[in-house]
């Protein structure tokens, strides 16, 4: 990460990064996605596939849509390490720097609101941690607030490359992932005890189907697409970011899901997730592993919007001293605002990017990058025509999801139009923004 001392500090987010800084390999990268792609929220996701679908269906819909979701964002960073550019940089390289304006104030309102809505889910885990020792009351809710948002800015004062290889690479990991396997040969155990097999062939009930399902899956790895090249822009290598990445957080994603199908196939009736697993023996410890990893989360989430609001307001503010700000400022929402209420919003919100990075893949994938412009009219239209396709198959075509027929809509359309004559296009060196 560029600091506030070094030449690239004052337009971190617009130009590609110096070779000297790009440090990450593959297994840096893996880890990273690993790490992020591990949560509650995807947990709970996996959950609610049951019992809508028979448990083969869930299961199989996790794996292929962690596999082509995971694709997605690996293709996405792939283009960062390859040009050394931010996720917003690569907006303005595909729609116009100036037209990009627009998506990237969305995306720092949206990652604004993720990271308050991170902020309350380690609020509300760690209250649950606390009551079941006995501890708790009326004061625990903002008081876990203000200690987990002190430790995001604590955490966003840092450098974002040492947060990566030194704690999440070396600790976080190895921690996470045997928290993970404990819970998983928990309620394995537990699965197996009931009659795996029966279980096995039990009928869903009906009411989603395999594709909206399959879509489902696929959001949880594309809501990450505005922010992996933030992340990706420093890996040595082209080959090295997509590996990793993909590896990385298809095996998360698989294995979150999943876990979330098992524990609710043995839940007591009613009983939440979160209560379920806090029973298992052992549940405490490994279900607070898992809170502490969801810092990453919420710190992958302040980094990005730090990184996006750097380049929306060309700031003379370091993008750690943003990020800084942005943690403070969704603290304070986190505490005044109802966020469980907003949720809905902020999906709302965060839909406008499944096209948009449809439109960068189809226009940034060939190479080298478009020549530099204001407004690129074509992209940015067909942009706005893939966000009323994604809402549009919501009511006319809710049986194939939304996020497919769109991703697909603006894949070919973004193709299609760069059939059409572009102009000269400038070295791969380039800037893209």
């Amino acid at each position: 990460m560029a600091t506030p001392s070094s030449p690239d500090a004052a337009h971190g987010a617009a130009l590609p990064i110096g070779a000297h800084e790009r440090r990450f390999g593959a297994l840096d990268h893996a880890a990273l996605w690993f790490s992020l792609g591990v949560g509650l929220l995807v947990m709970q996701v996996g959950a609610a596939l049951m019992p809508a679908l028979s448990p083969r269906d869930a299961l199989l819909a996790i794996g292929l849509g962690s596999l082509l979701g995971a694709g997605l964002l690996a293709w996405v960073g792939s283009l960062g390490a390859r040009h050394g550019l931010s996720s917003s940089a690569l907006i303005g390289a595909a729609l116009g720097r100036s037209f990009a304006l627009l998506p990237v104030g969305l995306n720092v309102l949206q990652l604004l609101g993720w990271t308050a809505f991170e902020l309350v889910i380690m609020r509300d885990g760690s209250a649950a941690l606390l009551q079941r020792v006995g501890l708790g009351g009326a004061w625990a809710a903002p008081v876990l607030t203000l200690l987990w948002g002190a430790l995001l800015m604590a955490l966003a004062a840092g450098s974002m490359v040492g947060l990566v290889r030194r704690f999440v690479s070396r600790f976080g990991l190895p921690l996470v992932v045997l928290s993970l396997a404990w819970l998983s040969w928990q309620f394995g155990s537990r699965l197996a005890e009931q009659g795996l097999a029966a279980w096995w062939h039990r009928p869903g009930t009906g009411e989603m189907s395999a594709l909206q399902a399959l879509d489902l899956v696929i959001a949880m790895p594309v809501s990450w697409l505005p922010l992996v090249a933030d992340y990706a822009r420093y890996g040595r290598s082209t080959r090295g970011t997509l590996s990793g990445i993909w590896l990385g957080y298809v095996v998360a994603n698989l294995w979150c899901y999943a876990l979330g199908v098992v524990v609710v196939a043995t839940a007591p009736a009613n009983a939440d997730l979160l209560a379920t697993m806090l029973l298992a023996q052992g549940g405490l410890i490994a279900l607070g592993f898992i809170l502490i990893d969801e810092v990453d989360n919420a710190y992958g989430d302040v980094h990005s919007g730090a990184v996006s609001a750097h380049y929306l307001t060309r700031s003379r503010w370091s993008i750690r001293r943003l990020g800084i700000a942005l943690a403070a400022l969704a603290t304070a929402a986190a505490l005044a605002l109802p966020i469980h209420s907003l949720e809905p919003f902020l999906l709302l919100l965060s839909s406008v990017f499944v096209p948009l990075f449809g439109v960068v893949l189809s226009q940034l994938a060939g190479g080298d990058l478009p020549a530099a412009r204001a407004v690129r009219a074509g992209p940015a239209l067909l942009w706005l025509a893939g966000i009323a396709c994604f809402h549009l198959g919501g009511v006319y075509w809710p049986q194939w999801g939304s996020a497919l027929p769109c991703l697909a809509f603006t894949l070919i359309g973004g193709w299609l139009l760069r059939l059409l004559p572009q102009g000269p296009r400038p070295s791969a060196s380039a800037p893209g923004a």
